[in-house]
């Protein structure tokens, strides 16, 4: 069968996809996005062009226009991030019969991307989370006597937050005490978020307490694989924190029950009927020796590559199920990988936790580096990862986040 594969996005999650088509089908994927990233420039494995997509009516002209160019083919339609994965749900009769594409509904969409909906609406579900109380930006409340510090603040409105751009902006915010806490707040608040805030308690830890599982469930809703990573090392930046930098697939040196929490997942997928890619974001709790669900991305996520050296490349997947109808008993992947974007000398200088450092440099001659396609020759794009990779010692250096 003959089709196209369009991305919507230009950072390092739209790039993997791309390689992924490229690496399955030798053919080069349609990428389309806001912004000129870094990550998607200077490649020879892609098509790559900069619309005003973040804008409702943009985004369904541009879609359009892309069909029309492409008549008479089939369009796999993948999204990198929350933002067009509403758009593409809440407006279905908005996209052309030639796009196919796994999306659970908006309803579901939004129970998972508004955190303060996902951790009150699934509060008794099969999921463990940490303990959380809410605050609302429109409130003037100074006293927070019910607080144990640290605390993470985070927004609940993803979308909302990511489309805002102000002075001492973060990702996630780790706060020590409460003057700190008032300041992040007015921070945020001057910033212009309106929404809900979350103030969640700091589980104990380092990042190899951290966990990754990628799920994929076809159209019918059925799960056909997951994997299950320990985080050794997450990025350090203000706006990257909460993102892995180093995991291994199949690796925990925790006491955690992996296969248990595995298995609550994927009944608690498919217990709201959810389709297409989910990224799980965890921290084992040593406390309860739990699994603690920080979040569930509706799409795959930015380090989400690691499972096409599982052996599930995820352009492959999504056009088996979608252009073939192709369907797959359950499978947990438990094979070890290294995935890492950053240079082994941050491995060696940063990772805490001894035994996964160990692991990692045992693994490193088969690392998995997401954004280093070997097929991707284009001197430029080399320099430019080099100098990437020579820049992450100054990040870890400076890093706010401790």
């Amino acid at each position: 069968m003959d089709f196209e594969v369009l991305i919507l996005g230009t950072d390092a999650n739209a790039y993997y996809m791309a390689r992924c088509c490229y690496e399955a089908y030798h053919k080069k994927a349609y990428l389309i996005g806001q912004n000129r990233l870094a990550f998607t420039k200077f490649s020879n494995i892609l098509h790559v062009e900069y619309q005003n997509i973040w804008d409702k009516e943009v985004f369904f002209e541009t879609l359009n226009a892309f069909a029309k160019e492409h008549a008479g083919k089939k369009i796999v339609l993948i999204s990198t991030n929350e933002t067009y994965a509403e758009f593409i749900s809440g407006n279905k009769e908005r996209v052309c019969e030639q796009y196919v594409y796994n999306y659970p509904t908006l309803e579901v969409i939004k129970s998972l991307t508004n955190k303060e909906n996902f951790y009150k609406t699934y509060q008794n579900s099969c999921l463990c989370f940490p303990k959380t109380i809410y605050y609302d930006c429109k409130e003037d409340r100074k006293n927070f006597t019910d607080l144990m510090y640290p605390i993470v603040v985070k927004p609940s409105n993803v979308v909302s937050y990511n489309h805002l751009s102000f002075l001492g902006k973060h990702k996630i915010y780790k706060v020590k005490d409460e003057e700190e806490l008032l300041h992040t707040l007015d921070t945020i608040k001057k910033g212009g978020y309106e929404d809900t805030l979350i103030l969640q308690e700091f589980i104990p830890g380092d990042d190899s307490n951290l966990f990754d599982a990628v799920v994929y469930a076809n159209q019918k809703g059925k799960v056909e694989f997951m994997s299950f990573a320990q985080i050794g090392l997450q990025e350090r930046t203000k706006s990257m924190v909460g993102n892995a930098a180093v995991l291994i697939n199949g690796f925990n040196t925790t006491k955690g029950n992996v296969n248990k929490a595995a298995k609550e997942i994927k009944k608690f997928m498919e217990s709201i009927h959810y389709q297409g890619f989910a990224e799980v974001d965890m921290k084992y709790d040593e406390r309860d020796n739990t699994f603690k669900v920080l979040e569930i991305n509706a799409r795959q996520g930015r380090c989400s590559y690691y499972v096409a050296a599982l052996g599930k490349n995820l352009v492959r997947v999504l056009v088996e199920d979608l252009l073939y109808h192709i369907e797959n008993d359950y499978e947990f992947l438990d094979k070890k990988v290294l995935l890492s974007f950053v240079p082994k000398g941050i491995v060696k200088k940063y990772i805490q936790n001894k035994a996964f450092k160990k692991e990692a440099l045992r693994l490193w001659k088969k690392v998995v580096k997401p954004m280093d396609a070997p097929q991707d020759k284009n001197f430029k794009r080399f320099l430019m990862l080099r100098k990437r990779w020579l820049h992450y010692y100054k990040e870890y250096k400076n890093s706010y986040w401790r």
